[in-house]
């Protein structure tokens, strides 16, 4: 699937998936349901591996969609783990 980008007059632009090669001239508005056209939109392509993908979409999307927290996750997993010192930090003198 892939992402087209489509411009309505009235409410602007908004996306819509379609199989690649297959998007319409003219799509339905979401919002007023007005004929948008579509636009002609630089590929996204990204060279990021698939976890730093899927973390950059996921930052993305909580800008927006903030995830709704409803508890505190469990003590267990509330502290951090201690940092660790780098190999060049071990050589310097100690106070």
């Amino acid at each position: 699937m892939a992402l087209y980008q489509y411009l309505c007059d009235d409410d602007g632009p908004f996306e819509a998936s379609s199989p690649i090669g297959t998007a319409a001239p003219r799509r339905p508005c979401p919002t007023c349901s007005g004929a948008a056209r579509r636009v002609f939109t630089a590929p996204a392509l990204s060279r990021a591996s698939r976890p730093a993908a899927a973390a950059i979409e996921r930052a993305e999307r909580s800008a927006h969609e903030p995830d709704v927290v409803t508890s505190l996750p469990p003590a267990g997993r509330r502290r951090p783990a201690p940092a660790q010192p780098s190999p060049a930090q071990r050589r310097l003198p100690r106070p």
